[in-house]
């Protein structure tokens, strides 16, 4: 059973994890809470300060049990998230192997992700909100599972330049819907808070901010292209999770949406 982690209980109790899930945690706490506060995700940085943020450890990625591990934490995570404040997230560390981190491109991480996403997906029966779109292609598409929207954000071992996206382990966060009420083009705290994200963003990236990255519900933007963001400015041509999902359903397995 995957279980929630928060932070102040993950601060006291490190030693109780395996090596690889201490160094992601810890590595995590350098990269967002940075002492010149360089790292660009406003909330999240917040989140983490704040103990906002519930973490949680799964299997190698390419397992079927790391997707249980991701069901069970989404689960979970579901029935809490309104209680642990408004900078409100989740983190899925994978456990990484040597040959992963020595072989993987970030082309092989992407495929990786949208795997991931769409076998949870796949096994998750709750029905997705009414109001969510069904079809990656329509601008309210979002991953949900349990029921839950969410915008999902990967980072990897492989990046190299944008470095806002490089993560020594794989790693996937998944950010609830309603975090975005208040943070949204529609009001003056979202519209600075964008700006002041994209202008940090940049910085830290040393490139401008990938094309792709627009507001939620916007008639033109496609919810799936910010997820997992390439080093350079191309996307893919598709959303790999019609693909995959396509795919595996010609060989029998069923999607209960």
């Amino acid at each position: 059973m995957a279980d929630l982690y928060a932070k102040d209980w993950l601060d006291t109790h490190m030693t109780t994890l395996a090596a690889w899930q201490q160094d992601a945690f810890r590595q995590f706490g350098a990269m967002i809470a940075d002492p010149e506060n360089t790292y660009p995700c406003i909330p999240g940085r917040q989140g983490f300060l704040t103990n906002n943020l519930r973490f949680g450890f799964a299997a190698d990625p390419r397992s079927e049990h790391a997707v249980l591990d991701a069901i069970q934490l989404l689960q979970a995570y579901g029935q809490c998230s309104r209680e642990t404040g408004k900078f409100a997230s989740l983190v899925i560390f994978f456990h990484t192997p040597e040959d992963m981190l020595k072989s993987f491109s970030v082309e092989d991480y992407e495929q990786l992700f949208w795997s991931v996403l769409t076998r949870v997906i796949a096994k998750d029966d709750v029905p997705w909100p009414p109001h969510i779109s069904k079809d990656p292609s329509h601008h309210s598409w979002e991953f949900c599972c349990d029921g839950h929207p969410y915008f999902s954000f990967c980072g990897t071992p492989a990046h190299e330049v944008r470095k806002s996206r490089r993560f020594p382990h794989f790693l996937i966060a998944f950010q609830p819907r309603w975090v975005f009420e208040e943070i949204n083009d529609s009001t003056p705290f979202g519209r600075n808070m964008k700006k002041r994200i994209r202008q940090k963003l940049e910085a830290y990236d040393g490139i401008p901010a990938h094309p792709s990255l627009k507001w939620y519900g916007q008639e033109d933007n496609q919810e799936w292209k910010q997820y997992f963001l390439r080093d350079d400015e191309s996307t893919p041509s598709k959303c790999p999770y019609t693909f995959m999902k396509n795919k595996l359903k010609s060989v029998g397995v069923l999607f209960h949406k």
